[in-house]
């Protein structure tokens, strides 16, 4: 039986990407084809299918990539390809998303189509300026309206007469460039020249601005704080709370722009961190971890397994791989009884903890000299110690093991390749865009940072912007390749890389 095709008219939320749905990254994952706009999250789009056609349809006012006629084909037409399609669409699908435009044509052309909705800028962004759109004391009740009519209709397609007196909060969207048209409109329809505004552009987001006044000032506001599309206006009595609820603005990290060049499935600490802190992360994988293809020698170290002293681990990634192929192979952390087991950090320590293991050692300093000086005193020549790790990782670890007298068997587990896919438009946006902070975790994030965007673009970039380095090994390969480094973490960890930056800004460097 033929595949049919099926749409998803997805809302991708306000901007902040934590702000999208478990539903949509859900149908994300398994997209064929993702078709997007402008204002979603790059963030969200890194969430796709890797094996996803995405196609950017970037509308913004008075330029289109493609025109609504021809998205609307667009979906009918990859549905007709029997694919599973997303459209992302930032908001909400039915919010002035001409949503419902799309779900008729591809439902006229037999084609099923679901819709999950998204929050919407329409209440999102004035939460996070600090701007309840409705309030006991001061409203109860609220209008979304249009700010895209232009000045001039012979019939407008609102009634001004109505919400200028007839409703408390009044959100209008897309409507900067319309600015004075709405504002006279109000006033002329009976709303007082003092009631409270706020434009809020950029909402959610770590550059997000605001820029308050009254229906009689806030045109001249505006135009004397600079501020650009896209942004939303907010109209009522609810505006001036803003006073004593803004809360976005308040974090250690307000107004920075990070961007974070870890694996995507290791980011999301740090990632996290960065937003509730305030800052912006960017995410920006340099890396992928690939398991090697070929795991013979570790097979057969679980069949001897019990010949082994040590196993040392240096990453989360080696633990991960070694315990899901220890069960694969039929065996569990039993036939591990009587091995002592290392751990070059915290990180790596806490994982194997999860699998329930005790460390017998885990050195002050995070690196392979510091494991290396401390089983000084305790590996005695002859022993045997497991090392499985990275493909292409530093050759300090066994060689001084085996100057221990030692006897170590490597085994690679993975190696740090370039990401399969990358956004050439994220390129784009790092390079064009102001950021801040850029976080590189370990050599592997430097190398191939600079292969992706080349030497040239890395040392132009590094030059305008803060690197920061998680340890002197990640630094030392950073200046190696040109780049300027800031920041050398006091600790080798996520946590202690963050600390150094925060320090950094506090010092008003």
């Amino acid at each position: 039986m033929e595949k049919k095709g099926f749409v998803y008219l997805v809302g991708a939320g306000p901007g902040d990407p934590g702000l999208f749905t478990i539903k949509g990254k859900e149908l994300l994952e398994r997209a064929e084809v993702v078709v997007y706009d402008r204002l979603v999250s790059p963030d969200i789009i890194t969430w796709a299918n890797p094996q996803a056609e995405l196609i950017y349809v970037g509308k913004e006012s008075s330029r289109h990539t493609l025109s609504q006629d021809e998205i609307n084909a667009l979906l009918a037409e990859k549905a007709a390809q029997g694919k599973m399609v997303v459209r992302l669409k930032g908001g909400d699908p039915f919010v002035f998303g001409r949503g419902g435009e799309e779900a008729l044509y591809v439902r006229e052309r037999g084609f099923d189509f679901a819709v999950v909705p998204g929050i919407s800028s329409a209440i999102a962004v004035p939460a996070y300026a600090g701007i309840p759109v409705t309030h006991r004391d001061a409203t109860s009740s609220f209008a979304v309206i249009t700010g895209h009519e232009k000045p001039g209709k012979e019939v407008s397609s609102i009634n001004w007469k109505l919400i200028s007196t007839g409703i408390g909060t009044l959100v209008f969207l897309m409507g900067v460039e319309n600015l004075e048209y709405i504002v006279n409109n109000l006033m002329e329809n009976g709303r007082s020249p003092e009631t409270p505004v706020a434009l809020i552009r950029r909402g959610t987001m770590s550059d997000q601005e605001v820029v308050s006044g009254r229906l009689d000032d806030i045109v001249v506001r505006v135009h004397e704080a600079g501020l650009k599309p896209p942004a939303i206006i907010v109209v009522g009595e609810t505006v001036n709370l803003r006073r004593e609820l803004g809360w976005w603005e308040t974090g250690s990290l307000w107004g920075k722009r990070i961007v974070v060049t870890r694996s995507r499935h290791q980011a999301s600490v740090l990632v996290q961190k960065i937003r509730e802190l305030g800052g912006e992360a960017i995410e920006f994988p340099t890396i992928e971890i690939a398991q090697e293809e070929n795991l013979d020698k570790l097979y057969q170290a679980f069949e001897n397994i019990e010949s082994y002293d040590w196993i040392i681990f240096t990453s989360v990634n080696a633990v991960d791989i070694f315990f899901r192929e220890l069960k694969n192979q039929g065996h569990d952390i039993r036939s591990l009884a009587g091995i002592k087991i290392g751990a070059i950090g915290p990180a790596t320590s806490a994982r194997l903890q999860k699998y329930g293991l005790l460390i017998d050692l885990m050195p002050e300093e995070y690196l392979a000299e510091g494991i290396v000086k401390e089983l000084q005193t305790i590996v005695a020549p002859g022993q045997r110690v497991l090392l499985p790790r990275a493909r292409g990782a530093r050759d300090i670890l066994p060689l001084q093991l085996g100057n221990l007298g030692a006897k170590v068997e490597e085994i690679f587990l993975y190696q740090a390749v370039v990401p399969h896919r990358i956004n050439r438009m994220n390129i784009a946006d790092l390079l064009e865009q102001s950021i801040d902070y850029i976080t590189f975790t370990s050599s592997s994030t430097v190398v191939n940072f600079v292969d992706i965007i080349g030497n040239q673009q890395a040392e132009m970039l590094s030059s305008r912007i803060k690197v920061a380095c998680i340890g002197p090994i990640t630094a030392e390969k950073a200046r190696e390749k040109g780049l300027k480094v800031d920041i050398i973490a006091s600790e080798f960890t996520i946590d202690g890389l963050l600390q150094s930056i925060l320090a950094d800004i506090a010092e008003g460097n």
